[in-house]
């Protein structure tokens, strides 16, 4: 029976080198001169050190910006709230969002269903199967999905015939 696995991971390696990217350009921006700001990243996270709200808001657009070049959506990042720091510096904590939550796999599901679609979904993990007995009701299932904005970024894969 044929199907495909939706979901929704982020390729760390790119993270990694945008942040790396957002390093050097801090260092060279003018505005940025004679002001301690950092960006760094840890396992599931990304920590944000700026001198002031007006830097923490441009480092992070600066960070946005290096990461849909690299073609990582912003949508797998969610921003913290802002904190004051030492020294009057601002810090903010954003978390990479990896995999489909229960609730967002639900709201896939129900979407799948209301279309009326000949097809199986499931949640296994973080991740949600589709099955069908044709590959065309599948792409189907990957259009409509692909015209509608749940707010997380989606990969289709493991299409099996």
């Amino acid at each position: 029976m044929p199907s495909f696995d939706i979901v929704s991971k982020v390729d760390m390696q790119e993270v990694d080198n945008a942040i790396n990217q957002v390093r050097k350009e801090i260092d060279q921006r003018y505005d940025f001169k004679g002001t301690h700001n950092e960006i760094d990243l840890e396992k599931d996270s990304i920590a944000v050190l700026a001198a002031d709200d007006y830097k923490l808001q441009a480092v992070t657009d600066i960070l946005k910006g290096k990461l849909v070049r690299r073609n990582v959506s912003a949508k797998c990042l969610d921003f913290g709230k802002a904190e004051p720091a030492s020294g009057g510096a601002v810090r903010q904590r954003v978390a990479i969002v990896q995999g489909i939550s229960k609730e967002k796999g639900k709201e896939i599901i129900k979407l799948i269903k209301e279309s009326k679609l000949k097809v199986q979904p499931q949640i296994m993990d973080d991740q949600v199967r589709v099955s069908a007995k044709k590959i065309d009701d599948l792409q189907e299932v990957i259009q409509l999905l692909k015209g509608k904005d749940l707010g997380i970024e989606l990969q289709f894969i493991n299409m099996r015939s």
